[in-house]
């Protein structure tokens, strides 16, 4: 069983930042899902368990920057320029199987989620 827990969401204005983090408790690839209200779940961004291969959605590329320390085996997520449309609780997971993927039932294991909310 994997652990995580993410934290680091808020309130912010329209074209401000913010990081979010996941604490895990094992070493797999692992991305970012966002939910808004009333919408499905939706892939945000991936990164390799070495940490040297990212994949970004089109809606944040450019904005959003995924990072890993393997050392305290925490996951990042920076967000810049952020949108109202960006606002979604946030979820981090964690695949065991496959490197790169968008799909979110291949993500075996998933945080509790931090709501990010961005004001216009």
């Amino acid at each position: 069983q994997v652990e995580l827990v993410e934290s680091g969401g808020g309130l912010v204005q329209a074209g401000g930042s913010l990081r979010l983090s996941c604490v895990y408790s094992a070493q797999y690839t692992m991305a970012w899902f966002r939910q808004a209200p009333g919408k499905e779940r939706e892939f945000v961004g991936s990164i390799s368990q070495s940490g040297y291969t990212t994949l970004y959605d089109d809606s944040v590329r450019g904005r959003f920057t995924i990072s890993r320390d393997s050392a305290k085996n925490t996951m990042y997520l920076k967000m810049n320029n952020l949108k109202p449309e960006d606002t979604a609780v946030y979820f981090c997971a964690a695949n065991s199987r496959t490197v790169g993927s968008k799909i979110l039932t291949e993500y075996e294991w998933w945080g509790q989620g931090t709501q990010v909310t961005v004001s216009s």
